[in-house]
């Protein structure tokens, strides 16, 4: 029976607390409210007060700094005096003076009466007292000169205005100085001042963006203005009394200020973002849970990534501290060097991939450059390591400093190919080449077959008659016992015998020496030795072709470094190229047809000295069209030619450092002209020769 009216009461209770609890939280909210619209107010309240204390300061220093300028130019003025100088002199000083014061309008020099003796105006600016003239301003020059003798000093009279014939006016002030000689009044010196020339000169640069200063009188009239303060809600204005002797002016200080922040300074904004942080706060942490969540996915991602990169890559992978222990290797490394991980980490001078030969080799070659530290150059260098079965291959090292997040070194990242594939093609492309340059100097001495038969037929011809001579000489010997000179000519005849076949021998030898293929050994050789070796060659086209061939060779050069087959055929095709340039000359010009074989010390420095060798014709030349395409392969002007020859010389004389070119002769002709070095150069100095060398 009573259920009824105890739901009730429990209702109602629950209400009741439901409301108080309502109650206070929004009370709380208001006191919080409230509280932090104080806190704004006050801080707003506070920065107001600092604004207009700074505004008062610089105010006060405006005001002090315009009497220290004053000051300043008041013994100015008494220099302008010194030694009674003359009304012209005085004019050019006091010019002087006014170029260098803008604020400064006219200096007159009056004698006790006041009485103008002499005046000078600014440069800058017509005369202020074009339209009124100067007589309109007396009593102003008059009052303030009585007030500066009474002061014995400078003295100030009111600004008055004057109107200009712009149409505009100017605020202006007269000061008066006494002028003293041996203490009695000799004339009084007067200066006119523009109010706004005040402004801006003396105290302009001070007026920040926004603010406006202007000289005001007592009640507020403004005299002259510099600046223009932006216009704002809230204007902050600094006044101060500008005490000159004879007037006081007002100086006034405007500053305009849009509509006030939120939170002005830094308390409140602190206070108030602390408040509703802590409404946030739960919100921020989960989402940086959910965000620690994702970057730990994205992280296990690239780790993911890293890894089948790294296991992916056929370069190995290096890294070293700064004591030179292996930190990190790659799966490509490992299977490189034929070694686990674990083997390679961690582990001492010297590594296990070192040869056991080379180890102190490259362990000098390993201080010295992490000696270098981030200086060292990024540049590939070779060596050799060491795989597990203790067979020896090469590697192309390129190593790079390993900086971490904090930009600070903390070792080495090296990239290692092997590259036993690669000098395996070499070897084999150089084996091609030799192949190759065989097959040109067997074309070439196809190419002499003709010259041959024709060069081996005197010799021969020669031989048989001299042999018929000596069986005719032997016959009439039997015959005729008393023939005394039949022994003579018979020895005769069997010397030229045995000359002209030690000259057909001599022919086959060198095209025997020409063909035969041999391994490239360099020697040191007389550059004199190597013409000769080719000159026999070069002699059987020249007499087929009706050229003269001369040889300069300068007895300063010493012998060459050089593989003297490969050397020789270089000759010989350039030559014979020149020679056969020189074929289009018609007959009138066969005196022209002259070859040269230059041999002459080349441009050389400390470390090397190199000669040059050259081959001069008088041909037709080489045209632009055709030097472009000149050393490309397989390319050539003669209709059975190989284009391999120029290519062959070329790469012939770099592989032993030298370098080939050519150029126009004048007035007609081509010289090619190629270098080989001395043997006896000295080398690289030491310290190159250390950095050219493979670390490990």
């Amino acid at each position: 029976m009573n259920s009824a009216p105890q739901a009730s009461y429990s209702w109602q209770a629950r209400s009741r607390s439901r409301s108080r609890r309502w109650v206070l939280w929004t009370l709380l909210v208001a006191l919080l409210v409230a509280l932090l619209s104080t806190l704004v107010w006050l801080a707003g309240r506070y920065e107001v007060s600092q604004v207009q204390s700074r505004l008062e300061q610089d105010a006060a220093q405006m005001a002090t700094d315009i009497r220290a300028a004053l000051t300043r130019n008041v013994q100015s003025f008494q220099a302008l005096q010194v030694n009674s100088p003359s009304p012209e002199v005085w004019r050019l000083l006091a010019a002087d003076l006014l170029r260098e014061n803008r604020e400064m309008m006219r200096l007159e020099s009056r004698d006790q009466a006041l009485d103008l003796v002499a005046f000078a105006e600014t440069p800058y600016r017509t005369s202020v007292f074009e339209r009124l003239g100067r007589g309109a301003t007396r009593s102003d020059v008059r009052f303030a000169c009585t007030a500066a003798q009474r002061f014995s000093g400078p003295a100030y009279s009111t600004s008055y205005f004057l109107p200009q014939a712009d149409g505009l006016g100017l605020e202006v002030l007269d000061m008066c100085l006494p002028v003293l000689v041996s203490g009695q009044l000799a004339g009084y010196l007067v200066a006119t001042y523009s109010l706004p020339g005040i402004l801006s000169e003396l105290v302009g640069r001070r007026v920040a963006r926004g603010q406006g200063l202007a000289f005001t009188e007592a009640d507020g009239t403004r005299l002259a203005m510099y600046g223009n303060p932006t216009r704002g809600s809230r204007a902050y204005i600094a006044q101060q009394l500008l005490d000159l002797p004879g007037n006081t002016l007002v100086l006034r200080l405007e500053s305009q200020r849009s509509t006030q922040a939120l939170f002005p300074n830094l308390l409140t904004a602190l206070v108030t973002a602390m408040s509703m942080a802590l409404v946030a706060v739960l919100a921020l942490l989960g989402r940086d849970m959910r965000r620690r969540l994702k970057v730990e996915h994205d992280l296990a991602d690239a780790l993911a990534f890293r890894k089948a990169m790294e296991d992916s890559l056929v370069t190995g992978m290096r890294a070293r501290d700064l004591q030179g222990r292996v930190t990190y290797v790659n799966p490509a490394f490992c299977q490189m060097v034929g070694m686990e991980a674990g083997e390679l980490l961690n582990n001492g001078v010297p590594p296990p991939y070192w040869p056991p030969e080379r180890v102190e080799e490259y362990g000098q070659r390993q201080a010295s450059r992490l000696a270098l530290g981030a200086t060292l150059p990024r540049e590939g260098f070779e060596s050799v390591f060491m795989r597990r079965d203790g067979s020896r291959f090469p590697v192309l090292i390129i190593e790079a400093p390993l900086i971490n997040a904090v930009g600070k070194q903390t070792g080495w990242m090296s990239a290692i190919l092997d590259v036993s594939e690669q000098r395996r093609i070499e070897e084999l492309s150089r084996a091609s080449q030799d192949r190759l340059q065989a097959t040109a100097r067997l074309a070439t001495v196809g190419e002499m077959a003709s010259l041959l038969s024709h060069e081996l037929n005197q010799p021969l011809a020669a031989i048989s008659s001299y042999a018929t001579g000596s069986l005719n000489l032997l016959q009439s010997a039997a015959a005729d016992v008393r023939q005394p000179s039949s022994n003579e000519d018979l020895q005769l005849a069997m010397r030229r015998i045995a000359e002209q076949a030690e000259r057909a021998g001599k022919v086959i030898k060198s095209v025997h020496d020409f063909v035969r293929r041999r391994e490239q050994v360099r020697e040191p050789i007389e550059p004199r030795m190597l013409l000769d070796a080719v000159m026999p060659l070069v002699s059987l086209q020249a007499r087929k072709l009706a050229v003269r061939v001369l040889i300069e060779v300068d007895p300063g050069c010493g012998p060459v470094l050089c593989d003297r087959t490969m050397v020789e055929q270089v000759l010989l095709n350039l030559a014979r190229n020149g020679m056969q340039a020189m074929q289009a000359l018609d007959k009138n010009r066969r005196a022209d047809k002259v070859l040269t074989l230059r041999v002459r010390p080349a441009a050389s420095n400390a470390w090397s000295r190199w000669v040059e060798f050259a081959v001069i014709d008088h041909g037709e030349g080489i045209s632009e069209k055709l030097a472009q395409q000149l050393f490309t392969p397989f390319f050539t002007t003669k209709a059975e030619g190989m284009g391999l020859g120029l290519s062959l010389c070329r790469t012939v004389i770099e592989q032993h450092g030298g370098f080939l070119g050519f150029e126009a002769v004048s007035p007609q002709g081509t010289i090619f002209t190629f270098t080989l070095p001395e043997a006896t150069s000295p080398g690289k100095p030491p310290e190159l020769a250390v950095q050219a060398a493979p670390a490990s």
